[in-house]
Protein backbone atom coordinates (compact mmCIF):
# COMPACT_ATOMS: atom_id res chain seq x y z
CA UNK A 1 0.00 0.00 0.00
CA UNK A 2 2.22 2.74 -1.44
CA UNK A 3 -0.26 5.73 -0.78
CA UNK A 4 -0.35 4.69 2.84
CA UNK A 5 3.52 4.91 2.78
CA UNK A 6 3.58 8.18 1.53
CA UNK A 7 1.09 9.95 4.23
CA UNK A 8 2.97 7.97 6.42
CA UNK A 9 6.13 10.06 5.17
CA UNK A 10 4.52 13.43 4.83
CA UNK A 11 2.41 16.05 6.65
CA UNK A 12 0.19 16.11 3.74
CA UNK A 13 -0.42 16.34 0.63
CA UNK A 14 -1.78 19.39 -1.07
CA UNK A 15 -3.49 19.97 -4.13
CA UNK A 16 -2.04 22.87 -5.75
CA UNK A 17 1.23 21.40 -5.44
CA UNK A 18 0.92 17.92 -7.01
CA UNK A 19 -2.20 17.11 -8.28
CA UNK A 20 -1.29 13.93 -9.82
CA UNK A 21 -0.15 12.46 -6.51
CA UNK A 22 -3.28 13.87 -4.87
CA UNK A 23 -5.88 12.06 -7.18
CA UNK A 24 -3.86 9.07 -6.51
CA UNK A 25 -3.63 8.82 -3.19
CA UNK A 26 -7.39 10.44 -3.18
CA UNK A 27 -8.39 7.13 -5.22
CA UNK A 28 -6.75 5.32 -2.28
CA UNK A 29 -7.82 6.77 0.33
CA UNK A 30 -11.32 4.09 0.96
CA UNK A 31 -9.02 1.53 1.34
CA UNK A 32 -6.53 3.29 3.77
CA UNK A 33 -9.18 4.98 6.18
CA UNK A 34 -10.34 1.13 6.65
CA UNK A 35 -7.30 0.13 7.52
CA UNK A 36 -5.73 2.91 9.75
CA UNK A 37 -8.96 3.37 11.71
CA UNK A 38 -8.95 -0.17 12.54
CA UNK A 39 -5.36 -0.74 13.69
CA UNK A 40 -4.22 3.01 14.59
CA UNK A 41 -7.23 4.50 15.41
CA UNK A 42 -6.02 7.43 12.97
CA UNK A 43 -8.19 10.16 11.43
CA UNK A 44 -7.82 10.72 7.65
CA UNK A 45 -8.40 14.14 6.63
CA UNK A 46 -9.45 13.89 2.69
CA UNK A 47 -11.09 17.65 1.25
CA UNK A 48 -10.52 19.61 -2.21
CA UNK A 49 -7.18 21.43 -0.32
CA UNK A 50 -5.43 18.15 0.61
CA UNK A 51 -5.21 14.81 2.10
CA UNK A 52 -3.58 14.27 5.42
CA UNK A 53 -3.27 11.25 8.18
CA UNK A 54 -3.68 12.29 11.24
CA UNK A 55 0.14 10.99 13.09
CA UNK A 56 -1.07 11.59 16.73
CA UNK A 57 1.83 10.22 19.05
CA UNK A 58 1.48 7.72 21.74
CA UNK A 59 4.39 8.73 23.57
CA UNK A 60 5.68 12.62 22.70
CA UNK A 61 9.79 11.76 21.87
CA UNK A 62 12.44 14.66 21.43
CA UNK A 63 12.32 13.75 17.55
CA UNK A 64 9.22 15.29 16.60
CA UNK A 65 9.74 18.59 17.39
CA UNK A 66 9.87 20.81 14.39
CA UNK A 67 14.00 21.21 13.68
CA UNK A 68 14.28 24.47 12.13
CA UNK A 69 12.94 25.54 16.05
CA UNK A 70 15.23 26.48 17.98
CA UNK A 71 13.56 27.68 20.63
CA UNK A 72 10.25 28.03 22.82
CA UNK A 73 9.29 31.44 21.51
CA UNK A 74 9.54 30.52 17.95
CA UNK A 75 6.86 27.51 18.78
CA UNK A 76 4.45 30.38 20.58
CA UNK A 77 5.01 32.58 17.11
CA UNK A 78 4.21 29.76 14.80
CA UNK A 79 0.94 29.56 17.28
CA UNK A 80 0.04 33.20 16.98
CA UNK A 81 0.51 32.81 13.35
CA UNK A 82 -2.03 29.92 13.38
CA UNK A 83 -4.20 31.99 14.94
CA UNK A 84 -4.10 35.20 12.70
CA UNK A 85 -4.69 32.44 9.56
CA UNK A 86 -7.51 31.58 11.45
CA UNK A 87 -9.76 34.22 10.41
CA UNK A 88 -7.83 34.46 6.68
CA UNK A 89 -9.64 33.07 3.61
CA UNK A 90 -7.66 30.82 1.24
CA UNK A 91 -5.73 33.28 -0.96
CA UNK A 92 -6.38 36.08 1.13
CA UNK A 93 -3.63 38.25 1.47
CA UNK A 94 -1.95 40.24 4.01
CA UNK A 95 1.48 42.04 4.33
CA UNK A 96 4.05 41.50 7.38
CA UNK A 97 3.16 44.48 9.56
CA UNK A 98 -0.28 43.09 9.68
CA UNK A 99 0.93 40.02 11.22
CA UNK A 100 3.62 41.69 13.61
CA UNK A 101 0.93 44.46 14.78
CA UNK A 102 -1.44 41.17 15.74
CA UNK A 103 1.58 39.79 17.48
CA UNK A 104 1.85 42.07 19.51
CA UNK A 105 -1.38 42.57 20.61
CA UNK A 106 -2.00 38.93 21.50
CA UNK A 107 1.31 37.88 22.78
CA UNK A 108 1.06 36.93 26.32
CA UNK A 109 3.31 38.41 28.76
CA UNK A 110 6.07 41.26 27.69
CA UNK A 111 5.18 43.12 24.19
CA UNK A 112 7.33 41.85 21.46
CA UNK A 113 10.09 44.32 20.34
CA UNK A 114 10.49 43.71 16.59
CA UNK A 115 13.60 46.70 16.51
CA UNK A 116 15.36 43.28 17.86
CA UNK A 117 17.06 41.39 15.74
CA UNK A 118 16.97 38.09 17.57
CA UNK A 119 12.96 38.98 17.73
CA UNK A 120 12.92 39.67 13.96
CA UNK A 121 14.85 36.45 12.84
CA UNK A 122 12.91 33.85 15.56
CA UNK A 123 9.51 35.36 13.04
CA UNK A 124 11.07 34.97 9.73
CA UNK A 125 12.71 31.33 11.01
CA UNK A 126 8.49 30.64 11.37
CA UNK A 127 7.16 32.12 8.51
CA UNK A 128 9.86 30.33 6.19
CA UNK A 129 8.81 27.11 7.73
CA UNK A 130 5.20 27.47 6.78
CA UNK A 131 5.75 28.68 3.60
CA UNK A 132 8.01 25.20 3.32
CA UNK A 133 4.84 23.52 4.49
CA UNK A 134 2.79 25.25 2.21
CA UNK A 135 0.78 27.09 4.91
CA UNK A 136 1.63 30.26 3.08
CA UNK A 137 3.04 32.17 -0.10
CA UNK A 138 5.68 34.74 -0.66
CA UNK A 139 3.80 37.01 -2.80
CA UNK A 140 6.05 39.74 -3.35
CA UNK A 141 8.91 40.97 -1.54
CA UNK A 142 11.86 39.35 0.14
CA UNK A 143 11.81 38.08 3.90
CA UNK A 144 15.47 39.48 4.05
CA UNK A 145 14.55 42.74 3.81
CA UNK A 146 12.39 42.76 7.33
CA UNK A 147 15.70 40.41 8.94
CA UNK A 148 17.33 43.87 8.16
CA UNK A 149 14.62 46.34 9.80
CA UNK A 150 11.95 46.40 11.53
CA UNK A 151 10.05 48.29 8.98
CA UNK A 152 10.55 45.93 6.16
CA UNK A 153 7.46 44.49 4.04
CA UNK A 154 6.71 41.30 2.46
CA UNK A 155 3.41 40.67 0.41
CA UNK A 156 1.65 36.90 1.98
CA UNK A 157 -1.02 34.66 0.34
CA UNK A 158 -2.45 32.91 2.66
CA UNK A 159 -3.43 28.83 1.24
CA UNK A 160 -5.81 27.40 3.63
CA UNK A 161 -3.93 24.78 4.83
CA UNK A 162 -2.96 26.10 8.32
CA UNK A 163 -6.83 25.07 9.57
CA UNK A 164 -5.46 21.31 9.67
CA UNK A 165 -2.06 22.05 10.70
CA UNK A 166 -3.16 21.59 14.47
CA UNK A 167 -5.27 18.31 16.02
CA UNK A 168 -8.68 18.19 16.78
CA UNK A 169 -9.58 17.34 20.35
CA UNK A 170 -12.35 15.33 21.86
CA UNK A 171 -12.65 17.96 24.35
CA UNK A 172 -12.33 21.23 25.24
CA UNK A 173 -8.94 22.05 25.69
CA UNK A 174 -9.82 24.57 28.32
CA UNK A 175 -10.98 21.82 30.80
CA UNK A 176 -7.36 20.24 30.58
CA UNK A 177 -4.97 21.41 33.70
CA UNK A 178 -1.96 19.32 32.71
CA UNK A 179 0.45 18.61 29.25
CA UNK A 180 -0.73 15.37 30.51
CA UNK A 181 -4.32 15.52 29.64
CA UNK A 182 -3.30 16.30 25.83
CA UNK A 183 -1.49 13.26 25.66
CA UNK A 184 -4.80 11.14 27.36
CA UNK A 185 -7.52 13.10 25.63
CA UNK A 186 -7.47 10.47 22.54
CA UNK A 187 -8.64 7.58 24.82
CA UNK A 188 -11.34 9.33 26.53
CA UNK A 189 -14.09 7.61 24.31
CA UNK A 190 -12.51 4.48 23.52
CA UNK A 191 -13.41 1.53 24.95
CA UNK A 192 -10.41 -0.08 26.99
CA UNK A 193 -12.16 -3.35 28.19
CA UNK A 194 -12.05 -4.23 24.64
CA UNK A 195 -8.98 -3.67 23.93
CA UNK A 196 -8.81 -1.28 20.76
CA UNK A 197 -6.72 1.37 22.73
CA UNK A 198 -4.17 -1.44 23.17
CA UNK A 199 -3.88 -2.40 20.12
CA UNK A 200 -3.80 1.53 18.37
CA UNK A 201 -0.75 2.35 20.50
CA UNK A 202 1.05 -0.78 19.59
CA UNK A 203 0.74 0.13 15.73
CA UNK A 204 1.18 3.65 16.37
CA UNK A 205 4.53 3.24 18.53
CA UNK A 206 5.91 0.84 16.00
CA UNK A 207 5.56 2.91 13.12
CA UNK A 208 5.98 6.29 14.44
CA UNK A 209 8.87 5.43 16.49
CA UNK A 210 12.20 3.99 15.84
CA UNK A 211 12.00 1.83 19.05
CA UNK A 212 9.80 0.58 21.15
CA UNK A 213 10.91 -0.34 24.92
CA UNK A 214 8.82 -1.92 27.31
CA UNK A 215 9.84 0.49 30.61
CA UNK A 216 8.15 3.15 28.44
CA UNK A 217 4.59 4.02 28.59
CA UNK A 218 2.00 1.10 29.41
CA UNK A 219 3.67 -2.86 29.84
CA UNK A 220 0.11 -3.55 28.38
CA UNK A 221 1.70 -2.78 25.06
CA UNK A 222 4.40 -5.98 25.85
CA UNK A 223 1.43 -8.15 26.34
CA UNK A 224 -0.27 -7.51 23.18
CA UNK A 225 3.48 -7.85 21.37
CA UNK A 226 3.68 -10.99 23.38
CA UNK A 227 -0.34 -12.78 22.07
CA UNK A 228 -0.39 -10.95 18.87
CA UNK A 229 3.12 -10.15 17.63
CA UNK A 230 3.51 -12.82 15.03
CA UNK A 231 0.53 -11.91 13.27
CA UNK A 232 1.37 -7.91 13.55
CA UNK A 233 4.60 -8.76 11.88
CA UNK A 234 3.39 -10.88 9.06
CA UNK A 235 0.54 -8.18 8.36
CA UNK A 236 3.00 -5.41 8.75
CA UNK A 237 5.74 -7.14 6.56
CA UNK A 238 3.16 -8.01 3.46
CA UNK A 239 1.77 -3.92 3.80
CA UNK A 240 5.50 -2.38 4.12
CA UNK A 241 8.88 -2.95 2.58
CA UNK A 242 9.74 -3.90 6.37
CA UNK A 243 11.35 -6.36 9.04
CA UNK A 244 9.24 -6.08 12.16
CA UNK A 245 11.92 -7.98 15.61
CA UNK A 246 10.19 -7.91 19.25
CA UNK A 247 12.44 -8.94 22.04
CA UNK A 248 12.18 -8.72 25.89
CA UNK A 249 12.20 -5.63 26.23
CA UNK A 250 12.27 -4.26 23.43
CA UNK A 251 10.44 -4.25 19.80
CA UNK A 252 11.54 -2.38 16.10
CA UNK A 253 9.96 -2.05 12.53
CA UNK A 254 13.04 -1.85 10.67
CA UNK A 255 12.38 -0.57 7.05
CA UNK A 256 14.16 -2.30 4.01
CA UNK A 257 15.56 -0.64 1.06
CA UNK A 258 12.41 0.08 -0.93
CA UNK A 259 10.36 1.24 1.84
CA UNK A 260 9.45 4.82 2.46
CA UNK A 261 7.37 5.37 6.24
CA UNK A 262 9.18 8.38 7.01
CA UNK A 263 13.40 9.29 8.01
CA UNK A 264 15.36 6.23 8.34
CA UNK A 265 18.60 5.74 10.19
CA UNK A 266 21.30 5.79 8.85
CA UNK A 267 20.66 9.63 7.25
CA UNK A 268 23.36 10.36 4.34
CA UNK A 269 25.21 12.40 6.09
CA UNK A 270 28.62 12.45 8.66
CA UNK A 271 27.24 12.78 11.72
CA UNK A 272 25.12 9.06 11.03
CA UNK A 273 28.57 7.69 10.44
CA UNK A 274 29.76 8.72 13.43
CA UNK A 275 27.35 7.06 15.34
CA UNK A 276 27.56 4.24 13.70
CA UNK A 277 31.22 4.14 14.15
CA UNK A 278 30.50 5.09 18.24
CA UNK A 279 28.00 2.06 18.08
CA UNK A 280 30.89 -0.45 17.23
CA UNK A 281 32.61 0.36 20.49
CA UNK A 282 29.77 0.77 22.95
CA UNK A 283 29.38 -3.10 21.62
CA UNK A 284 32.81 -3.97 22.64
CA UNK A 285 32.03 -2.71 26.18
CA UNK A 286 28.79 -4.52 26.07
CA UNK A 287 30.05 -7.77 24.91
CA UNK A 288 33.12 -8.04 27.24
CA UNK A 289 30.98 -7.63 30.09
CA UNK A 290 32.63 -4.60 30.70
CA UNK A 291 28.99 -2.30 30.71
CA UNK A 292 26.63 -4.70 32.30
CA UNK A 293 22.98 -5.42 30.60
CA UNK A 294 20.16 -4.95 32.69
CA UNK A 295 17.22 -7.18 32.27
CA UNK A 296 15.32 -4.73 30.42
CA UNK A 297 18.54 -5.16 28.05
CA UNK A 298 19.22 -1.54 28.75
CA UNK A 299 23.02 -0.84 29.81
CA UNK A 300 23.46 2.34 32.24
CA UNK A 301 26.81 4.18 32.56
CA UNK A 302 28.34 7.24 34.10
CA UNK A 303 28.24 9.64 31.79
CA UNK A 304 31.79 10.91 32.21
CA UNK A 305 32.58 7.33 31.25
CA UNK A 306 30.07 7.49 27.94
CA UNK A 307 31.71 10.52 26.97
CA UNK A 308 35.04 9.97 27.21
CA UNK A 309 33.77 7.02 24.90
CA UNK A 310 32.91 9.47 22.26
CA UNK A 311 35.91 11.09 22.14
CA UNK A 312 37.97 7.89 21.72
CA UNK A 313 35.77 7.29 18.99
CA UNK A 314 37.15 10.85 17.39
CA UNK A 315 40.95 9.96 18.20
CA UNK A 316 40.73 6.68 16.93
CA UNK A 317 38.29 7.50 13.75
CA UNK A 318 38.35 11.34 13.36
CA UNK A 319 41.15 11.56 10.56
CA UNK A 320 38.33 10.60 8.79
CA UNK A 321 35.67 12.99 9.73
CA UNK A 322 34.29 16.06 7.72
CA UNK A 323 36.27 18.80 8.33
CA UNK A 324 33.61 20.34 10.36
CA UNK A 325 33.44 17.42 12.98
CA UNK A 326 37.36 17.39 12.42
CA UNK A 327 38.05 20.47 13.54
CA UNK A 328 35.13 20.47 16.21
CA UNK A 329 36.02 21.39 19.96
CA UNK A 330 35.42 18.49 22.29
CA UNK A 331 32.44 19.85 23.80
CA UNK A 332 30.31 20.44 21.23
CA UNK A 333 31.45 17.28 19.59
CA UNK A 334 30.28 15.19 22.50
CA UNK A 335 26.98 17.61 22.59
CA UNK A 336 26.39 16.61 18.61
CA UNK A 337 26.76 13.39 19.18
CA UNK A 338 25.09 12.62 22.08
CA UNK A 339 22.07 14.62 20.87
CA UNK A 340 21.86 13.26 18.09
CA UNK A 341 22.29 9.73 19.84
CA UNK A 342 18.76 10.96 22.02
CA UNK A 343 17.09 11.99 19.01
CA UNK A 344 17.06 8.88 17.60
CA UNK A 345 16.23 6.76 20.71
CA UNK A 346 19.71 4.86 21.01
CA UNK A 347 20.26 6.58 24.15
CA UNK A 348 18.38 8.27 27.18
CA UNK A 349 20.21 11.21 29.40
CA UNK A 350 19.49 10.54 32.85
CA UNK A 351 20.20 14.06 34.00
CA UNK A 352 19.28 13.45 37.72
CA UNK A 353 21.78 10.93 37.93
CA UNK A 354 24.66 12.32 35.75
CA UNK A 355 23.99 8.57 33.82
CA UNK A 356 23.74 7.43 30.45
CA UNK A 357 21.20 4.91 29.39
CA UNK A 358 22.13 2.92 26.01
CA UNK A 359 19.03 1.68 24.59
CA UNK A 360 18.72 -1.99 22.94
CA UNK A 361 18.71 0.11 19.22
CA UNK A 362 22.74 0.78 19.38
CA UNK A 363 23.02 -2.64 18.86
CA UNK A 364 21.05 -3.22 15.75
CA UNK A 365 23.57 -1.43 13.73
CA UNK A 366 27.28 -0.41 13.42
CA UNK A 367 29.58 0.76 11.25
CA UNK A 368 33.51 0.48 10.82
CA UNK A 369 36.51 1.57 8.64
CA UNK A 370 37.97 -0.67 6.34
CA UNK A 371 40.96 -2.22 7.55
CA UNK A 372 43.33 -0.73 5.25
CA UNK A 373 41.91 2.27 5.77
CA UNK A 374 44.93 4.88 6.44
CA UNK A 375 43.33 8.45 7.08
CA UNK A 376 41.23 10.65 5.41
CA UNK A 377 41.96 13.63 3.43
CA UNK A 378 42.99 16.74 5.72
CA UNK A 379 41.54 18.74 2.85
CA UNK A 380 38.15 17.26 2.79
CA UNK A 381 35.14 19.04 3.43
Amino acid sequence: MKELEILLNRRWILKSEDKELYYRVRDAVGEIRKYVTDKLGCQIIDNSLLIKLEKIPVIPEQFMGIGQFSSKEEYVYLCILLMFLEDKDAQEQFILSQLTEYMTAVMPGEITDWTLYNNRRKLIRVLRYTVEQGMVRVTDGTDDVFMDDAGGEVLYENTGASKYFMRNFSRDIMEYTKPEDFRESEWFEVDEDRGLARRHRVYKRLLFAPAVYREDGSGEDFEYLKYYGYRLSEELEQLFECHVQIHRGSAFLLSRQDCRMGAAFPENNSLADILMLAFGKIREKIEGKVWKITPEEMSLVDKIEFESLILDVKKEYGSGFAKLYRDMPEGEFIKNVTDEMERWMFIKKVDDMHQIKICPLVGKIQGSYPQDYTGGNENEQ
